[in-house]
């Protein structure tokens, strides 16, 4: 009993003088005994009913000269070495404020070493003493300091507890744990739970609190990643109704709008058009001037047209043509307008757009062409003549101009409207008669069968079949109605039966060349057939040659022999695309020698002498 009671009077004396001394070196001098007796007594009399007293006052000392470290240490002896004690919370809680102490001065080589012990002593403490007045307190702090060093897992189990046991604690300290369990849920990807946890932390937030919407935003960003959970599963239904969930739970969310975004694209993927339409329908009228706008029109416009709305299709693809500025985008978005405007009955619309698309886009020279060959159909379809032949005629001039950038397509879609306009030729030709007075219809007549005939040869140089074809024959036809003309022309009124007579069998002589000029040029189109080439203009001149040469081209085994080289042609080698036979003369199809045709002239009394009209 007087050695305890000597060694706690030293103990306590030395202390005592440690606290008044001025001195360093007195001071140091006092601590080291302090030290000493203090350590003497617990050695001595570790199981006495003072020793936590005694321990709890070394710790006192060890911290009041900053040795934190062990203080700590004697703080947890004092408060867990020994049986339950008056000091034991206390120390327990001072060994905590001393390893906090120990962090401020801790080297960034000491600094995790510290601060774990520090959470170790803080869950020991608050776990051994839950009903101290700072047990809340202590335990959210070491559920920060576990957050911060990313072991996301006990932080959240840490913060937990602490809501758990403490539903009456502080305000303040609940919203931190709950702040943590929403990070750390979200960190582990555990994205309900964290969605959870967000929704506590705002309901204890001001509103003006300045933190407010990144909390908003961190609660949408957990229901987003719940969408995007479902979307990867496969289940877009969900992954839909998540990102929808957003616009109630979070309206002011920086998020919103691409969730809103991405449940319509999640509803195309479920084909449910309807619904998509009026998800990203209100997604772009709620944020006009969003990023993604554009691409909501290109989703509506999608929907509505595997929907069958084409009309409203129409509108959203000619929209994003206004509003893009990807001239790919743009031109492509044109012309899929232009044909569900045209699918959907609008065709002042549909004409409307491909006339836009061919004034802003002029190459690539293919689909340009393509375009207008649609717009000179539908100005036709339209009785347009007019608007109709200029259409033509640029396709034709575009062509010709084209360059390197000529291809098959484009000589094709040129070849086929030179034709019509060709055509337009023949039927000025064919209309014209020959009546009285003579020299002038036949002066007409002769022009606008020199003007055919050359408009009509042009056409060989595309080297297109079935234009190849038409040229020919539309040629021979020429031929055949000057031909047909002279015989059918009105006679003079001031002839004898005998002179009539004369008259019409000169006229007989006069025409014979030409219908055997016809002939010929008829005869090269069924040449063509061992090219390869059968359509119907081929069929028109096998059709003509029966009548202007029954003989040889109406008998039963001549049709059959022709049908038999057509279909061993049609089937055996196909073709749309062949050059034009050649040669000289009589035998050019499509470019007679137009210096041996016959040249009737008028004659003072309507006589013909030696072939010659005179």
């Amino acid at each position: 009993a007087y050695v305890k009671t000597n060694l706690k009077d030293l103990a306590t004396h030395y202390h005592a003088q440690y606290q008044s001394a001025q001195e360093a070196s007195e001071k140091l001098a006092n601590y080291n005994e302090a030290r000493r007796w203090y350590g003497d007594y617990l050695d001595s009399f570790p199981k006495d009913a003072d020793s936590p007293t005694i321990n709890y006052r070394l710790a006192d000392l060890l911290l009041e000269n900053h040795d934190f470290g062990e203080a700590a240490k004697q703080y947890e002896r004092t408060a867990y070495g020994y049986p339950p004690n008056p000091r034991s919370a206390g120390a327990g809680y001072a060994a905590v404020y001393a390893y906090r102490e120990q962090l401020k001065g801790a080297s960034p080589a000491q600094l995790d070493v510290v601060k774990r012990n520090t959470i170790a002593s803080s869950l020991r403490f608050a776990d051994a003493f839950p009903q101290h007045e700072h047990a809340a307190e202590v335990l959210g702090a070491a559920a920060d300091d576990m957050y911060e060093m990313k072991d996301y897992r006990p932080a959240v189990e840490a913060a937990q507890r602490l809501i758990d046991r403490y539903p009456n604690g502080e305000a303040a300290i609940r919203r931190s744990a709950w702040i943590v369990v929403a990070h750390g849920s979200f960190e582990l990807a555990e994205f309900p739970q964290a969605e959870q946890a967000y929704t506590q932390v705002l309901a204890v937030t001001p509103k003006d609190d300045k933190s407010r919407a990144a909390f908003v935003d961190n609660l949408a960003a957990s229901i987003y990643k719940q969408g995007e959970l479902a979307s990867k599963a496969g289940d877009d239904r969900a992954a839909a109704d998540h990102f929808l969930r957003i616009r109630t739970a979070a309206p002011t969310s920086t998020i919103r709008p691409a969730a809103e975004y991405d449940a319509g694209a999640a509803l195309i993927r479920l084909r449910d058009w309807t619904a998509a339409v009026n998800v990203l329908d209100a997604f772009r009228n709620s944020f006009p001037d969003h990023k993604l706008r554009l691409e909501a029109d290109k989703q509506i416009a999608h929907a509505y047209r595997e929907n069958g709305q084409l009309a409203n299709a129409a509108v959203e693809y000619d929209h994003i043509a206004s509003k893009s500025d990807d001239p790919a985008l743009r031109s492509e978005a044109l012309l899929v307008a232009g044909d569900l405007y045209e699918k959907s009955n609008s065709k002042d619309r549909a004409l409307d757009a491909y006339i836009r698309y061919v004034d802003q886009f002029p190459k690539p020279l293919d689909t340009a062409l393509e375009t207008r060959s649609k717009i000179a159909e539908m100005y036709k379809a339209a009785n347009d003549d007019s608007h109709y032949q200029d259409e033509l005629k640029k396709i034709v001039s575009i062509d010709a101009s084209a360059g390197s950038e000529r291809t098959g397509r484009t000589k094709t879609l040129a070849a086929r409207s030179a034709l019509v306009l060709a055509e337009r030729l023949y039927q000025d030709f064919v209309v014209v008669k020959l009546k009285q007075p003579f020299e002038v219809s036949l002066k007409e007549k002769k022009q606008r069968m020199d003007a055919t005939i050359k408009g009509m040869s042009r056409l060989v140089d595309y080297e297109i079949g079935d234009v190849t074809a038409a040229a020919t024959y539309y040629i021979a036809e020429t031929y055949s109605d000057f031909g047909h003309s002279l015989l059918q022309s009105e006679k003079p009124t001031n002839l004898s039966a005998a002179e009539l007579k004369d008259f019409e069998e000169a006229l007989d002589e006069q025409a014979f060349p030409f219908e055997e000029k016809a002939i010929n040029v008829h005869e090269k189109n069924i040449e063509m057939l061992r090219t390869g080439v059968f359509n119907d203009w081929t069929k028109k001149s096998l059709d003509r040659l029966t009548q202007l040469m029954p003989g040889r081209y109406a008998k039963p085994e001549m049709s059959i022999g022709f049908l038999t080289e057509i279909e061993t042609y049609a089937y055996r080698s196909p073709s749309s695309q062949v050059s034009a036979p050649t040669g000289n003369a009589d035998n050019t199809p499509g470019k007679p020698d137009q210096t041996t045709q016959p040249t009737p002239q008028p004659a003072d009394k309507g006589m013909v002498k030696h072939g010659t009209a005179q």
